[in-house]
């Protein structure tokens, strides 16, 4: 089968996303391409992946600076140029509008994933997501999203069952070129008394509502980190005041030799976040064998077991939270069992994943060829 993905975006974390998929495919036996943007990442991307560069994007996607109509016409000849059994539009761009319009014409079926129903916490285009949203899902052939809930969501608006599918969001977080370094340190991990927050610095990930929990923990006394929190973004933006006791902050982009190593060491990840449709960090932690703290928030009540996996508390729980944390931490041998269990059901997911995407694949491919 011939797949090509589509990613007009320049931004790291959706090319994270896409690389998962396409590698999969490509080590799969199938002929992958991706259209893509001259800053594409090349290193999360699998030798076998075929990269084309028509376009010179620079931006998330969403954003008035995305509309240049050279991109545009660069992007659709190039996909046409493939011929494709199957086009995969793997992130959110305003041109993917008239792309799907375009292909659909064109007789090449598409699939579309949809990673946010629902527009985060302190964004500005939130009506526009809506829009975008509700127009892809008119015009794509079939519709991949990453929770239970957002595929039941999708056939309460009437879409039909055979038009949607649902997977969890599995992706690591390093380069292609880093894999064997992962799974090498993913047999060596130790569960140490401290808690890890990873990824991008925003709003809606709840980072002021962890550090409130941790400045009110009384059990925070001892030497060494209790929290990590670790990634870019505006850590002033988001907490003014001074950092609570054993809170160690890593305010930078984090490469992946220093991301396998805090994975390894980590007692658990926690995602306190107030609004989200899902994280690839809970599978993550999970290949790593560390257990999950996440909030009752999109999907991510689907992706953690609680008392098995990991405890969820509600958006917003300080107390709660602070509570949760300080139980966890206080016993490393039920973590390491936990971390245990959520192995177990990573292997499951990732033994179903590849499966679950071919058939959907194929089912597009006769569907467009009306068998």
């Amino acid at each position: 089968m011939r797949l090509c993905y589509v990613l007009l975006s320049s931004t790291f974390g959706m090319h994270q996303y896409t690389a998962d998929p396409a590698n999969r495919m490509a080590l799969a036996g199938h002929e992958v391409h991706l259209v893509t943007t001259t800053h594409v990442p090349h290193d999360r991307y699998h030798p076998a992946v075929a990269i084309h560069t028509p376009v010179n994007a620079t931006n998330t996607g969403l954003s008035a600076e995305s509309l240049h109509v050279s991109d545009l016409w660069s992007a659709q000849r190039a996909v046409c140029s493939l011929q494709p059994d199957v086009v995969h539009f793997a992130g959110p761009h305003l041109w993917n509008i008239p792309l799907l319009r375009a292909l659909h014409w064109a007789g090449i079926p598409t699939v579309h994933t949809v990673h946010d129903f629902d527009p985060h916490s302190g964004t500005l285009y939130g009506r526009l997501l809506y829009v975008w949203n509700w127009m892809v899902f008119r015009l794509a052939d079939h519709i991949l999203v990453r929770g239970a809930r957002y595929r039941q969501r999708l056939l309460s608006m009437g879409l039909p069952p055979e038009r949607v599918t649902a997977t969890p969001i599995l992706h690591l977080f390093v380069g292609y070129g880093s894999m064997d370094a992962l799974r090498g340190l993913a047999n060596e991990v130790v569960h140490q008394p401290w808690a890890l927050f990873f990824g991008r610095l925003a709003r809606y990930k709840g980072i002021d509502r962890l550090l409130a929990a941790c400045a009110r923990d009384d059990g925070a006394k001892g030497d060494g980190p209790r929290l990590v929190v670790a990634g870019p973004g505006s850590l002033e933006a988001l907490w003014m005041e001074p950092l609570p006791p054993r809170v160690q902050v890593r305010n930078h982009l984090i490469g992946d030799e220093e991301a396998l190593d805090l994975f390894r060491r980590c007692g658990l990840l926690v995602l306190p976040y107030v609004d989200a449709t899902q994280s690839a960090l809970v599978a993550a932690a999970y290949f790593f064998r560390k257990p999950v703290v996440a909030t009752r928030t999109g999907a991510l009540p689907e992706y953690v077991q609680e008392g098995h996996t990991g405890w969820l508390v509600e958006p917003g729980d300080v107390a709660g939270l602070r509570a949760c944390l300080a139980e966890a931490l206080s016993d490393p041998a039920r973590l390491a069992r936990m971390g245990a269990a959520g192995r177990a059901q990573y292997d499951a997911w990732r033994r179903l994943e590849r499966e679950t995407l071919l058939s959907m694949y194929e089912r597009v491919v006769k569907t467009a060829k009306g068998e």
